[in-house]
């Protein structure tokens, strides 16, 4: 029996919601009690087969990136799109930009990254596969003090998986630049999503300060047997070159025997002194707790349940250029949205085979894939050569606000009514030269 019959066949439970896929402006606490799909945990027991027949394939260690997972498992959004969880409460960055003492604008920088981990489905879900090429782009005008912000990305390698963006704050000079690259394996009963790629933010009303910081890897237990659970575990690091402050905060999993589910321990160290400052505990997903080892002063560093979500901003659909991840991926985000996976996987699949056919086709004519607004990190670069890749304008942060603007539009109409200009199709590391 083929994965769509048995899907046509899973029981699903519950009604079906739809997400609103137009341009629209919210903010809301992360308590809100109204009902998501991506919030429904749909494996029973004939789900469970389903996993179990396409897990019947592989072997400990292998790639997952080939496989085709059934789309019950699949949050309503691309890659592209949930990178923007980390600018979802931006008030604590933009607190860490006037903050002028060096330690506490690190701790604050710190407790904004932590406080963007609990933005994720409550039930077992992965963001769609971006395909090679797409674009996700948003924009906030909800910000604290009338501030405004920009996000592109783009899919820039396939294999691997590499995910670019960008996003600004014109008035305040925030940058953050980044690359996710996630690399999945097979553990038995568990899969791993093994995070690598990093995040470079770069304060610019502080002489171009920049944090530098990684990602938890990410796990899926009870594939095999068991109850499916997501965990984030192992180690991830934040660190300010300039003040020579670090944060190593640590991802506990749940052993076999003992420990619990979703805690963090941590230290921030003074890296010049090799003093140990303060303590980082707690849950990730509950509440986060700084001590300072001088003091033994223990506080709430950041309560998740009272978190003030800023939702992002996309144009219409119908202004929206084909290969814009909610335009690319609508159809089978609608399948997803009703709970019919029969249409979701058949919509999925028409992506895919398409960009299958391209890829075939690029390989016919001897031609290679380049991004259109990131170019590739040259040698010289050396402080960014973890990104790989950057957004082609030079984007110069001691520009006013309104030519930092300017130069972000000109990248991807992000707004309503930007229209695609000539100079898109040209590749972004040819666009690079020319500016």
């Amino acid at each position: 029996m083929g994965l769509t019959s048995k899907l046509d066949k899973l029981k699903l439970r519950g009604s079906s919601d739809d997400e609103e896929l137009t341009s629209h402006k919210t903010s809301t606490p992360s308590n809100g009690t109204s009902r998501d799909t991506d919030d429904v945990d749909e494996i029973d027991n004939e789900g469970q087969s389903i996993l179990m027949g396409i897990i019947s394939q592989l072997r400990p260690g292998c790639d997952l990136s080939k496989i085709t997972l059934p789309t019950f498992i699949l949050e309503k959004k691309s890659m592209l799109e949930r990178i923007t969880n980390f600018f979802q409460i931006p008030s604590i960055l933009l607190e860490a930009n006037k903050t002028d003492d060096d330690l506490q604008r690190f701790i604050l920088v710190l407790e904004w990254y932590l406080a963007s981990w609990h933005i994720a489905p409550k039930a077992v879900k992965k963001p769609l596969n971006p395909v090679l090429g797409e674009i996700f782009a948003c924009y906030w005008d909800d910000l604290p003090d009338n501030n405004k912000a920009y996000y592109v990305s783009e899919q820039v390698s396939h294999h691997p998986p590499k995910s670019s963006y960008f996003y600004l704050v014109p008035e305040l000079k925030i940058r953050v630049d980044g690359v996710v690259i996630p690399k999945s394996k097979f553990l038995g009963n568990s899969s791993a999503a093994i995070m690598e790629g990093w995040g470079h933010v770069t304060l610019g009303e502080k002489d171009n300060e920049v944090y530098i910081m990684n990602q938890p890897n990410v796990y899926c237990r009870g594939i095999l047997f068991g109850k499916l659970k997501t965990e984030l575990g192992d180690h991830m690091y934040v660190k300010c070159p300039k003040t020579g402050f670090e944060a190593d905060i640590e991802f506990k999993t749940k052993g076999f025997i003992s420990g619990g589910y979703d805690f963090i321990e941590g230290v921030i160290r003074n890296t010049k002194s090799n003093e140990a400052l303060y303590n980082i505990s707690g849950k990730w997903n509950e509440i986060i707790y700084i001590k300072n080892l001088k003091t033994d002063e223990k506080k709430v560093l950041f309560d998740t349940s009272k978190a003030f979500h800023h939702k992002p901003q996309v144009k219409p659909l119908e202004e929206q250029w084909e290969y814009e991840s909610r335009r690319l991926w609508k159809p089978t985000i609608e399948g997803l949205s009703k709970r019919d996976h029969n249409l979701a996987t058949e919509e999925k699949f028409k992506v895919e085979n398409e960009q299958r056919i391209r890829a075939k086709k690029r390989q016919e004519d001897g031609t290679e894939f380049h991004p259109h607004l990131f170019r590739p990190v040259n040698d010289e670069e050396v402080n960014i050569k973890d990104l790989e890749y950057v957004i082609y304008e030079d984007i110069d942060l001691t520009d006013n606000a309104d030519s930092l603007t300017k130069s972000v539009l000109d990248v991807f109409p992000i707004l309503p009514g930007q229209k695609l200009d000539q100079k898109f199709d040209i590749p972004a590391f040819k666009k690079a030269k020319q500016t």
